[in-house]
């Protein structure tokens, strides 16, 4: 079992877990999002921000903000510990693992502070 100071999950079987429902919840959001569009075909802004106007919309669109991250942060992880190793990097593996990590989190972070903003218009 990888151990690492960047593993913000407990467990393989957990990682799995979050990995298939956030990639239900987006599912869904997406399916509901083109079911929108198909439904309103001469859609204009009043009724796009209409629609995400209701506090429903925001947040069935926060959740799908948060399953992204997850899903994101699973997978770069995983990436990160599967392909950025002692065998491919040599003694500097660590060091560029973590460095690999720090700006893939800092970038989903402000990504997702960014998403929060625009729901919310804060």
């Amino acid at each position: 079992m990888v151990t690492n100071v960047t593993n913000l999950s407990r467990s393989g079987l957990y990682d799995w877990m979050a990995q298939r429902v956030s990639a239900v919840v987006l599912a869904v959001y997406f399916i509901f999002l083109i079911g929108y569009l198909v439904v309103h075909p001469g859609l204009d802004f009043a009724q796009w921000h209409a629609l995400f106007a209701n506090n429903w919309m925001r947040i069935f669109s926060l959740l799908a903000l948060v399953a992204l991250s997850a899903h994101a942060w699973v997978g770069m992880w995983t990436i990160s510990t599967d392909y950025l190793t002692p065998m491919a990097l040599g003694k500097s593996a660590t060091v560029v693992r973590f460095l690999f990590q720090a700006v893939c989190g800092v970038v989903m972070f402000a990504y997702f502070v960014w998403g929060v903003q625009i729901l919310w218009g804060i």
